[in-house]
C-alpha cells in the first residue's frame, strides 16, 4: 500500500503494515468507535462507514471491474468502479478518490456526492457481513486506467443494456444493485440522459 498522508498513521516504523480500522457508526452515520476491517465484516457485522464510486467516460458508460482473485472480500465478481472504506477520521470523499487512484491508476474528474445508503448484505460465498453507511460518489474518468492486479482483475465500460446483460450472466457483488440504485439520481445529472441510466 503507498504510503500518503491517510495511510502513514497506518504504517509502522520498521515498515509493516498494522491492522486497518474502520469507523463503527451509528445509524445517522454518526462515529461511535473502530474496530480491526474484518472482525468488523464478521457475521452478524457491524456498521460502519463505507463509500462507493460511479465513474462514467464521455459516453456515458459505466466503469465496472472485476475484484482481484486474491481479495479476501468477494473476490473474482464484477462492482461498481471502486468501493472500500475510510480510515478512522477521513474523510470519505477523499477516501474515495485516494482508493479509486490506488486501485485504477486514474484522479476521477469532478467527483461529487451522491448521497448515502445504508444496508445489510451478507455474503455466502465467504460468510461475510456487509452492514455499511455508505457514501455515494460519481465522478468522470478522462485518462487510461492502470489498474492494480492485486486488487482489480479486469474493468469494463457499459451502457445499461449491456449492464443489464452482463449482470444476469456474471457474478456481482452483494452490494451493487443497492448502491447503484441509490445513486442514480446523481449519475443521471451527471450523464447526459441520452445515457438512459
Amino acid at each position: 500500500m503507498p504510503i500518503t498522508p491517510a495511510t502513514a498513521t497506518h504504517s509502522s516504523s520498521n515498515g509493516t503494515v498494522d491492522a486497518i480500522l474502520l469507523e463503527l457508526v451509528d445509524e445517522n452515520g454518526v462515529t461511535i468507535g473502530t474496530a480491526e476491517k474484518l472482525a468488523a465484516h464478521q457475521p452478524p457485522g457491524h456498521l460502519h462507514r463505507a463509500f462507493s464510486v460511479f465513474l462514467f467516460d464521455e459516453h456515458g458508460r459505466l466503469l465496472l471491474q472485476q475484484r482481484a482473485l486474491g481479495k479476501y472480500h468477494s473476490p473474482g465478481v464484477w462492482s461498481n468502479t471502486c468501493c472500500g472504506h475510510p480510515y478512522p477520521g477521513e474523510a470519505p470523499f477523499a477516501a474515495a478518490a485516494r482508493r479509486t487512484y490506488e486501485e485504477l491508476g486514474v484522479s476521477p474528474s469532478l467527483l461529487a456526492e451522491a448521497g448515502t445508503v445504508r444496508y445489510n448484505h451478507p455474503d455466502p460465498a465467504s460468510g461475510l457481513v456487509e452492514q455499511e453507511y455508505n457514501h455515494l460518489f460519481v465522478g468522470l474518468v478522462q485518462s487510461p486506467l492502470r489498474p492494480d492486479p492485486e486488487e482489480v482483475g479486469a474493468t469494463a465500460f457499459v451502457s445499461p443494456a449491456e449492464l443489464a446483460e452482463r449482470h444476469a450472466k456474471d457474478t456481482f457483488s452483494a452490494w451493487f444493485m443497492t448502491v447503484l440504485d441509490a445513486a442514480r439520481p446523481a449519475v443521471r445529472e451527471l450523464t447526459d440522459t441520452s445515457a438512459g441510466w
